[in-house]
């Protein structure tokens, strides 16, 4: 259950944010400048490539990894093919993940690997393997880490991640912080603006870290629910089964949040893309998740019993100018079946601007669920 007075409460939040999950997102443009000067100070404004690459590859484990790929490929995938590299096992002696290329991977293909961790020998075996093949191999790691010694000045080029001293706590839990997220993109961003496969060069990146410092001082905790989109957001969101639909390049967002709300709250939810997600979804609206549903005596004493898990739909999307959207009818479907819902839309702005927008809402919105429901120990 919520602790509604909690999130407004912002001393109370303090003292309960121990990992600190509202100040990672508080920070996330000062990470976002940060990191830009790592990757400026690795080198990364003077490559001079000799043309795009046939494809980008990225490793890395934790959330903040699988976001950022994800978010590659929404934003340069129309570029170059995008692929997500997976472990394919787990070393039966030091249970480490096992990480390889794919067989056609060779010396076109550019090799990311972006890790909150830098301790895992699969990833070092990653990079020497590509090294052997011929590729291009980038990779943002913890300053010192095994991995950035096996791969800086070797088999490719290292990015210290930029990190905070409340992270160092345990780099495994903070792979879910917001500013690992921003850590670990930053600097790729600026190296595949540097290849030409997506538009973001340094003035860009400074705009994306006023959005997320404009979206700090409207989200954070001082700021009241009734004002605040992200304590708002949490509180629709609590005791409710969330459908995350998205539609645009909104999608990598819905789906981070998904991940993050699982690990740092709790809390399940679904995501789907629209149009997709009125059929995928359309069918719990009527089971037994949806807002009216109760297969028992309405009469029953139930003050025993625990809440009923409802649907709730967030609606999340970016600025659509004059293009076909499904959210006129998203909206028809969920009123249609009495379920609540929830919509995110950003300001005007760049595509970045307008991701770091819809990030920095959801990561507080995630850390005050955390906060606020218990889960967060």
């Amino acid at each position: 259950m919520l602790d509604e007075s909690l999130l407004d409460a912002p001393e109370a939040l303090a003292r309960a944010d121990r990992r600190e999950l509202l100040r990672g997102a508080a920070e996330a443009g000062a990470r976002v400048r940060t990191a830009a000067r790592h990757a400026a100070e690795a080198g990364i404004d003077e490559l001079k490539p000799e043309g795009r690459p046939r494809a980008v590859l990225i490793a890395g484990p934790g959330t903040a990894a699988t976001g950022v790929a994800d978010l590659v490929t929404a934003l340069a995938g129309a570029s170059a093919p995008v692929t997500r590299l997976h472990p394919t096992g787990v070393a039966p002696a030091a249970g480490a993940l096992r990480w390889a290329l794919p067989g056609w991977a060779g010396s076109v293909d550019l090799l990311l690997i972006a890790t909150t961790d830098g301790s895992e020998p699969g990833l070092a075996l990653l990079a020497e393997q590509a090294y052997r093949r011929g590729c291009t191999v980038v990779a943002v790691a913890p300053q010192r880490s095994p991995l950035s010694e096996a791969v800086d000045g070797v088999h490719g080029l290292v990015v210290p991640m930029a990190t905070a001293p409340y992270e160092l706590y345990d780099e495994t839990q903070a792979a879910a912080s917001p500013g690992a997220l921003w850590a670990l993109f930053t600097p790729l961003l600026a190296l595949l603006d540097r290849v030409g496969l997506l538009a973001a060069p340094p003035d860009v990146l400074q705009n994306v870290a006023d959005r997320l410092d404009h979206m700090a001082e409207r989200c954070g905790p001082a700021i009241a629910t009734y004002s605040n989109p992200a304590k708002t957001l949490a509180a629709e969101l609590a005791d409710t089964l969330p459908l995350i639909w998205t539609e645009g390049t909104a999608a990598p967002v819905g789906r981070r949040f998904a991940a993050v709300l699982a690990e740092l709250a709790g809390l399940p939810a679904l995501t789907a893309e629209l149009p997709e997600a009125l059929s995928a979804h359309g069918v719990l609206l009527a089971g037994e998740f949806a807002a009216g549903a109760d297969p028992d005596d309405f009469f029953r004493d139930r003050v025993e019993e625990p809440q009923a898990l409802r649907a709730r739909v967030l609606l999340m999307r970016d600025r659509i100018d004059g293009g076909l959207t499904a959210a006129p009818a998203a909206r028809e479907l969920a009123l249609s079946h009495d379920t609540a819902i929830s919509e995110l839309e950003p300001e005007e702005g760049s595509e970045l601007e307008t991701l770091a927008e819809l990030l920095a809402v959801t990561d507080f919105a995630a850390g005050y669920l955390a906060l606020t429901t218990g889960s967060h120990a």
